[in-house]
């Protein structure tokens, strides 16, 4: 039996259990199965803690091996293009629409969501807290103060971008705003170490707000959503991807198991989850705050 054919099955199981079950009969594959698949993810869910924690728990109940390789949304999808990968967890949705309408992927399904913030230091030059996203970033660009920018085509930088677009602002070559071409950790390093404003997803700077000096001073806005899907990479990019992993790891994801990892990731830790479980839902009932 396959893995896609446990696929088949799981559209059918209601059970957690049952689902288990099914993932584990498979873990041993076929003679010669690849066990190893490839996962491309975005550097929030390395920098959160969140794949420590699902990578090897789905290793364990399946009997694959996952190898990961972080960077932006941007670049990770490249490398699915290119059939570099087997699946992809990224999050920039409209990227992500046109990657899928290409045929680069067979799959995509919602997992899960937080919410990006904007970050700055306490004292708070440009008075920003408490402001709509696009009004902060008017009066940041009025105030000349420093704004740290991740500039890698992340999901995060293209949510960036987007709300500077809203605020009729153009950036880019200002004297006052910095591109680190890094992931969301570095970023807000860098920020922290030059008391600047920055964009950044709510997990990641929950995971790191210790060792920064930075506060949120805007959040909750309707263009703040940061929304993560899985998609599986085309097999018809390359005789080496890994199909049969590659679902197993986004049923994985989808699965009441995987999902209830992570509605309680963090809680323990932050005294909050860093994401709310999304399987099964459309991302218009994520958008408008529906359960």
């Amino acid at each position: 039996m396959t893995i896609r054919h446990v696929t088949a099955l799981l559209t059918r199981a209601t059970a957690t259990l049952g689902l288990l079950a099914l993932l584990a009969a498979c873990a041993g594959g076929a003679p010669g199965a690849n066990r190893e698949l490839i996962l491309l993810s975005t550097t929030t869910t390395r920098d959160t803690g969140l794949l420590d924690a699902l990578v090897p728990d789905f290793e364990k109940r399946t009997g694959y091996t996952v190898k990961q390789i972080i960077a932006g949304s941007g670049e990770i999808l490249k490398l699915g293009e290119r059939g570099e990968g087997d699946v992809v967890l990224s999050h920039s949705p409209a990227a992500e629409e046109a990657w899928m309408a290409a045929g680069h992927g067979t799959r995509r399904a919602l997992v899960m969501h937080n919410d990006f913030v904007m970050v700055g230091p306490a004292n708070d030059p440009a008075q920003v807290r408490g402001l709509a996203a696009a009004e902060a970033l008017r009066k940041i660009a009025l105030a000349g103060a420093a704004f740290i920018s991740r500039g890698d085509q992340s999901g995060t930088h293209v949510r960036e971008l987007a709300l500077w677009r809203e605020a009729g602002v153009e950036p880019k070559g200002r004297s006052w705003y910095q591109e680190t071409g890094a992931g969301q950790g570095q970023t807000l390093n860098v920020a922290s170490e030059k008391g600047a404003y920055a964009l950044a997803d709510r997990g990641t700077y929950l995971a790191l707000k210790k060792g920064l000096s930075l506060e949120i001073l805007v959040e909750k806005d309707n263009g703040l959503s940061n929304i993560y899907h899985v998609m599986t990479v085309n097999p018809a990019k390359s005789p080496k991807i890994n199909a049969d992993g590659a679902n197993a790891f986004a049923d994985y994801l989808v699965s009441p198991v995987g999902q209830e990892l992570i509605r309680t990731f963090g809680v323990a830790q932050y005294g909050q989850p860093l994401f709310v479980p999304d399987a099964g839902k459309s991302e218009s009932q994520v958008l408008q705050g529906k359960p």
